[in-house]
């Protein structure tokens, strides 16, 4: 029998899947990745390939009726195209498992752990980004890889309550800007006794789907507090990433503004199994958020 790492892309594809969701129960999970993560990009690689090589109209990589007619199609061109008879087993194979190799790779990069130690991390972004727009896990799994781990922020509040506070905050394991709007807001909104601003804070509902919560879509979905602009003057896309925001002296920097509209949306967080960080690590002195506001357009 051939090992586990030259099995067929179609017999691993499943092999691969039932090890990722033991390796997540392990104490060690990342003790699998190096396999499942070079798998899986040899099998996307070969899905380009077979985008540049077959003949006619590409079949949907999800139709598993159109197998053995693809098979026919690439071995009529075997000859014209240079493959032998494996060439074309594994080329077609690679379009049809795509989804199952890039599976227990989205599923275990929900942990933080293993995306801190995540291997060929360059060869992997380059991977899934080449086949984002054939396999639905790919655009999943590509936004996990630009997620921010142990991430500082600035954020201040500069048209939002008008307090002209700032803060020192630390991120992790966020998935969107709609997640981050929602902790932000949960963690920065409260008595100005002690720090905080006024305004309105997110229900405990609304902060459990942005944070480990089961229900992801509370009834009512979710309610925006402010808008958030970056150190450029442009506002931040909810529907973008933390990792989108830009630095300014090596720093990403949020500014706080009022809602030039209501805004809601139906689910808190995109990755159900990714544990979110978001940590005030203190209030800027005042002089700082000056020189910060200073230099923010």
């Amino acid at each position: 029998m051939e090992p586990a790492l030259h099995l067929p892309y179609a017999m691993g594809g499943e092999v691969a899947q039932l090890v990722g969701g033991m390796a997540d129960l392990a104490t060690d999970p990342r003790a699998v990745m190096p396999v499942l993560v070079d798998r899986a990009i040899e099998v996307m690689e070969t899905a380009v390939r077979f985008t540049q090589l077959y003949p006619g109209e590409l079949p949907r990589p999800d139709d598993h009726e159109q197998e053995d007619r693809t098979l026919e199609r690439l071995a009529g061109a075997a000859d014209d195209l240079g493959l032998d008879e494996r060439d074309i087993q594994m080329l077609t194979q690679a379009w049809y498992s795509g989804n199952a190799w890039i599976q227990p790779v989205l599923f275990l990069c929900q942990r933080a752990d293993v995306r801190t130690h995540l291997p060929q991390r360059e060869r992997l972004t380059a991977a899934v980004g080449a086949v984002r727009e054939i396999f639905g896990s790919a655009e999943w799994l590509f936004k996990l890889l630009v997620v921010l781990d142990d991430e500082p922020l600035i954020v201040l509040d500069r048209g939002f309550a008008g307090t002209g506070r700032g803060y020192r905050v630390r991120i992790g394991g966020i998935g969107d800007n709609f997640q981050l709007l929602t902790l932000l807001a949960a963690a920065l909104i409260g008595d100005p006794a002690e720090g905080l601003l006024p305004g309105r804070a997110p229900s405990v509902v609304e902060v459990a789907a942005a944070g480990t919560g089961e229900d992801l879509q509370p009834d009512g979905g979710i309610r925006g507090s402010w808008n958030m602009v970056d150190a450029n003057g442009e506002w931040i896309w909810n529907e973008g990433t933390p990792a989108d925001i830009p630095c300014l002296d090596g720093v990403r920097v949020v500014v706080l503004e009022p809602e030039p509209y209501t805004r809601t949306w139906n689910t808190g967080r995109q990755y159900p199994l990714m544990a979110p960080l978001l940590r005030v690590e203190g209030l800027l002195p005042e002089d700082d958020v000056v020189a910060w506001l200073a230099k923010v357009k």
